[in-house]
């Protein structure tokens, strides 16, 4: 994609000047001919306008340039500054089904087992997020975040209105396959939160024999009652908060599920609503999301800054709706291998209720509910270390 980027601007850049030259040209042809006023003043402030859209362009060109070929995750590093000789610290661009995507791949040890991450979404890329708050788990895993199709670096992966869940499943698929070829695993572990503990619960269905153990936090159960029940718990919290304006916004936008060019912004008005109440909430520790920080990460260059937030409002606006009629209850009751959920005590974005329904539905090999006291709906990032911990203590029994 940098070099269709490059191209267009060089392009514009080369059919910019040839039409100012162009018009200067006819000018000096109408001054000779009509034996005008010199035009000397017009000729060199249209020269000049040349030079300065010249270098703009020229400048906008180096600068994505240097910062696609500067984009890289930090290097793992020792107390004394050098690098873990047996780490792998990379950004990597693989082809998943004909589809050109990225992962970043973290590891103090390269022969460690392998954990895949699925972030959220759909549209969500957390390479920096998951590299600043869960960098321990580094230590005993080859840690791999999956920019998926349509979010962050693989935005231009394909055509966001091509996308729908099968191809998620299939990709997952794809790049679960070259991870145990490359590090010479037969399974990998996978983790998923919020869309993908989703994801993570479909590729454990369908391809058990890939994976150790699934462990889903932020955990979605029922798509469509989900945004039920948070549409009527941010109505609820409004009304006790006597906040008539976003009550009146949200009966405005009307009862979810959604549909159309809007969704995103239809499901912002109270997702964010009860992303904020929980914010405030006292017993939930670190509870926000630091994007800023993270969109400038290095991992990200300029052109997947601006897809970084591309990916959560379009792709998520596209498939999401596709969400509404999954339902894990009924349709993946059954998994064949070990199944964890690490919950958010005060998650009120993922319903409770719904995640205690799957459990005690849920057919598996194991099964185990682990509760973060002081969580929301993303215990990786409010409870860390003890996420961490509680990932080394069942994965690997460290």
């Amino acid at each position: 994609m940098i070099q269709i980027i490059i191209f267009v601007i060089l392009l514009i850049l080369i059919i910019g000047t040839f039409i100012t030259e162009l018009i200067i040209g006819v000018l000096l042809w109408i001054r000779k001919i009509r034996k005008k006023v010199p035009l000397n003043n017009k000729i060199l402030k249209l020269k000049r306008n040349t030079i300065i859209l010249g270098s703009l362009f020229i400048s906008m060109l180096i600068l994505i340039a240097f910062s696609h070929f500067s984009a890289s995750t930090p290097l793992i590093v020792d107390k004394n500054g050098k690098t873990v000789p047996e780490s792998i610290a990379e950004l990597r661009r693989v082809e998943l089904n004909g589809k050109q995507e990225w992962v970043s791949i973290r590891g103090e040890n390269r022969n460690n087992p392998v954990l895949l991450f699925l972030a959220g979404g759909p549209g969500g890329t957390q390479m920096a997020a998951v590299r600043y708050n869960l960098q321990k788990l580094e230590k005993n895993f080859v840690v791999v975040n999956w920019d998926q199709p349509g979010s962050g670096k693989s935005y231009y992966a394909t055509n966001i209105k091509n996308l729908n869940v099968n191809n998620y499943i299939q990709d997952g698929y794809a790049l679960t396959k070259y991870l145990c070829e490359t590090f010479k695993k037969d399974k990998i572990y996978l983790v998923g939160e919020s869309w993908g503990s989703a994801l993570g619960i479909f590729l454990a269905e369908k391809y058990p024999k890939k994976y150790y153990s699934f462990i889903g936090t932020g955990q979605m159960i029922d798509f469509s009652k989900t945004e039920e029940l948070d549409y009527k718990k941010a109505i609820e919290i409004a009304e006790i908060k006597n906040d008539t304006n976003k009550i009146s916004k949200l009966k405005s936008n009307g009862y979810p599920p959604y549909y159309g060019t809007d969704v995103t912004w239809k499901s912002a008005e109270y997702l964010n609503y009860l992303s904020s109440y929980m914010e405030k909430d006292p017993e939930i520790y670190n509870s926000r999301f630091n994007t800023w920080r993270d969109i400038f990460s290095p991992e990200y260059d300029l052109i997947d800054k601006i897809n970084f937030m591309r990916g959560l409002i379009n792709t998520f606006n596209h498939v999401y709706p596709q969400l509404y009629n999954i339902n894990l209850r009924k349709d993946y009751a059954k998994i064949e291998i070990p199944v964890y959920f690490f919950i958010g005590k005060h998650d009120i974005n993922a319903p409770l209720s719904l995640i205690e329904d799957y459990y005690n539905i849920l057919d598996a090999p194991h099964k185990e509910i682990i509760w973060f006291e002081h969580s929301g709906h993303s215990p990786w990032i409010n409870e860390s270390d003890n996420f961490v911990n509680q990932v080394n203590k069942i994965l690997i029994g460290k």
